[in-house]
């Protein structure tokens, strides 16, 4: 495991040796779990990201979407146990 030193604020140093104390851990486990929560969130934001620049450019690469009150009522329909039908996608109004 490699080491990178970096500068707190006394105020906060203060605020996480207390956070950690409540939580029943040491300071260096709360600041870990900290970045990595941060980091999973941040890979996460940017997977979301890319997924919708792919679909978005599989919309406009088709020209085809499906209106979103067709597609809401479609879910609404699934999610209340109906047995419906999947909304057609149509021309992209432009």
């Amino acid at each position: 495991m490699s080491t990178t030193t970096i500068r707190l604020p006394e105020k906060l140093k203060k605020r996480i040796a207390q956070a950690a104390e409540t939580a029943g851990t040491s300071s260096h486990a709360f600041i870990l779990e900290a970045i990595e929560e941060s980091v999973d969130a941040a890979e996460r934001r940017n997977e979301f990201y890319e997924l919708a620049e792919r679909r978005y450019a599989g919309i406009a690469e088709s020209g085809k979407t499906i209106p979103w009150n067709e597609m809401r009522s479609y879910l609404l329909d699934r999610v209340s146990g109906k047995n419906t039908s999947r909304p057609r996608p149509k021309k992209l109004a432009r």
